[in-house]
């Protein structure tokens, strides 16, 4: 489905402290899984806000700074890789979208989340499908979120550089299902995750 194709984003709410929600690193075998809450200040816009897998590196650092700058509110949140193990990655995601919208002071009345699901916090929302291209303030969420769990993923380069991390951040490139079964699983790995939970049973 492109974007042209999705119907017009209508949102239940006129105030001004509506939060944008995304997270970032569902899919990768190793670190947190980061979300983000932006409530943007519409009298401070902030130019070219995006899916931030749509932008440069160079951008998303940008953008980054700019929302710090110029939102009402922002908080990133993270669920830890021990808990992705123990409530699985889809609960898990919600929770640390629950930390963020909790952490942002002055605190939003509605919520829209990217997505299909609302992550179970009661302030009132919707989920938007494909939100980080609908919505400037998911947008500014995602970018939080990918730029913060990006930089996780370069410090354990720094600490782990024979894995890869700062080229493939985690997700399950042939290159990190290399070095994992050549090196073996970290502590920072989630070991509910199967490549990484079949090399815990040989190592």
């Amino acid at each position: 489905m492109t974007q042209r194709e999705l119907p017009p984003l209508v949102i239940d709410y006129t105030g001004q402290r509506l939060a944008g929600v995304d997270e970032v690193g569902r899919g990768p075998l190793v670190g947190a899984v980061v979300a983000a809450a932006v409530i943007l200040d519409p009298a401070r816009p902030i130019a070219g806000l995006n899916d931030s897998k749509a932008l440069s590196a160079k951008r998303r650092q940008s953008l980054d700074d700019e929302i710090r700058e110029r939102a009402l509110a922002f908080a990133v949140a993270e669920a830890s890789p021990a808990e992705v193990d123990e409530l699985n990655i889809y609960h898990a995601t919600h929770l640390a979208m629950r930390r963020a919208i909790d952490a942002l002071s002055p605190a939003a009345e509605y919520l829209l989340v990217d997505g299909n699901r609302l992550p179970g916090h009661p302030l009132p929302g919707q989920a938007v499908v494909k939100g980080d291209a609908r919505h400037p303030a998911i947008a500014a969420a995602s970018i939080l979120a990918k730029v913060a769990r990006d930089a996780q993923m370069l410090a354990l380069d720094g600490r782990h550089p024979d894995y890869g991390f700062a080229r493939h951040k985690g997700y399950p490139t042939r290159e990190h299902l290399a070095a994992l079964e050549r090196l073996g699983p970290l502590p920072e790995h989630r070991r509910s995750f199967a490549p990484v939970k079949r090399q815990l049973a040989l190592f």
